[in-house]
């Protein structure tokens, strides 16, 4: 197989099957023509894999799937609209029928929060570990109803950093699979499969398109994890659906036994809840992966600088960063991060609120809103803004305090973004 940085630009597309076009063309179109009564068994079959109806297959979504799978080596892949909806599709199909999923408090807010508060109206339940840097927590919580293990490469907002193979190792023991978020780190930075990781969900709204334009998401699995009857009947289920062509009803597990997750996500979960991404998304999407490597790289080696220019400050109480001085995930980001531990990180204002409100102001480089991943860099207060549907208890649990900043950190020059918190902090703090 081609290296990454090819295959970032050319996999999953042949200009020969699309008129000679150079870039993916947009197939901007609700359904295709389906050729012939004998093409459409086949299609129905899945003998043939071609469009149908956009909302569970369109060619320019294709490419995007295929691209993303070849850079994490994936079996296969589906896009969605967003990736809320990579993540809720994921955890609702693994536990149907009454599952749970064990999971740190460390996640994203929207995350932590549906994990709490929404799931569990669906049956599906999410046991939170207590200490989550320990890989036998989570095996202390795995119970006959447990259906996966769930955690973030890089968490949000923090920047932490789990130990991946032995909480792999953990979820294997108990024939589960590990679901790994990679949104922060990016394919650039890690590929989770290479240490144990079975299903990858990717916020591609975030560093993947990049550029703050497109809502998106993805789910891949790796092809090796076994799924067993006993833990995944969904997937041994039989429907007419997904039929053969002579009529006969089939599981997911028969049509691919090595992906069966994502044939039945598409399958079902598209079919009938309907999360499609665009082709218009797809191509916005397809442009930002095809500068991945140079984005990531310079976000993070800029967010390095900043990180330590921080540190630096009187007005600044602590960083969270795996480059921070006293990071405590040094030795597992030299392991699975040998690039960079990426463009994320917070530090703690030492101010009043009235002051962080003056600092954020002040900024002209820095955007005030709640993406990440962007060319822009952005600043939020995390505590209001990305994890404000926590309650206290809930962000102590995750270690967000009340002074948390976070900085998604863009492609502007360092030294300009350097220059513009140093003249914020001495603006709010001259006075």
């Amino acid at each position: 197989m081609a290296n990454f940085d090819t295959l970032r630009i050319r996999a999953g597309y042949d200009s020969k099957d699309h008129n000679y076009a150079v870039s993916v063309p947009i197939y901007q179109t609700a359904s295709f023509d389906l050729g012939s009564v004998d093409r459409a068994k086949s299609l129905w079959a899945l003998d043939e894999q071609a469009g149908i109806y956009s909302r569970v297959g369109n060619p320019t979504v294709s490419a995007f799937e295929e691209r993303i799978a070849a850079l994490d080596h994936a079996h296969s892949a589906v896009a969605l609209s967003s990736g809320m909806a990579a993540i809720s599709y994921t955890i609702l199909s693994l536990t149907e029928g009454g599952g749970n999923i064990v999971a740190p408090r460390a996640l994203y807010g929207g995350t932590e929060d549906s994990f709490s508060n929404f799931f569990p109206r669906f049956g599906s339940t999410i046991k939170f570990v207590d200490n989550r840097f320990d890989p036998e927590s989570y095996e202390e919580l795995i119970d006959d109803k447990t259906r996966g293990i769930y955690i973030e490469t890089i968490s949000n907002p923090n920047a932490e950093i789990y130990d991946i193979e032995a909480i792999a190792e953990v979820a294997h023991r108990h024939d589960i699979p590990l679901i790994v978020d990679n949104t922060v780190a990016t394919p650039y930075l890690i590929n989770p499969f290479d240490h144990g990781a079975d299903i990858i969900v990717y916020s591609a709204t975030k560093a993947i398109g990049g550029h703050g334009n497109t809502i998106a998401g993805i789910v891949e699995e790796s092809g090796k994890f076994f799924y067993s009857e006993e833990l995944f009947p969904q997937f041994y289920e039989k429907s007419h659906k997904i039929r053969n062509r002579i009529g006969e009803s089939r599981s997911a597990f028969d049509i691919d036994p090595k992906g069966p997750l994502v044939i039945h996500l598409r399958a079902f979960y598209l079919e009938f809840i309907g999360a499609a991404l665009s082709p218009f998304s797809a191509f916005l999407l397809l442009q930002g992966v095809e500068t991945i490597s140079e984005r990531v790289d310079k976000q993070t080696r800029t967010a390095e600088k900043l990180v330590k220019y921080l540190e630096g400050r009187k007005e600044v109480e602590w960083v969270k960063h795996p480059s921070a001085t006293n990071s405590p995930f040094k030795e597992l980001a030299d392991k699975y991060f040998p690039k960079g531990a990426g463009y994320l990180f917070t530090f703690g204002f030492g101010g009043t609120e009235r002051q962080l409100n003056e600092f954020i102001q002040h900024l002209k480089y820095f955007s005030y809103h709640v993406n990440i991943g962007d060319v822009r860099s952005l600043i939020v207060n995390s505590p209001k803004t990305t994890h404000a549907e926590l309650d206290e208890e809930r962000l102590e649990r995750a270690g967000i305090n009340e002074n948390t900043v976070r900085i998604s950190v863009g492609l502007e020059s360092p030294e300009d973004l350097i220059k513009d918190l140093d003249d914020a902090f001495n603006a709010v703090f001259s006075r």
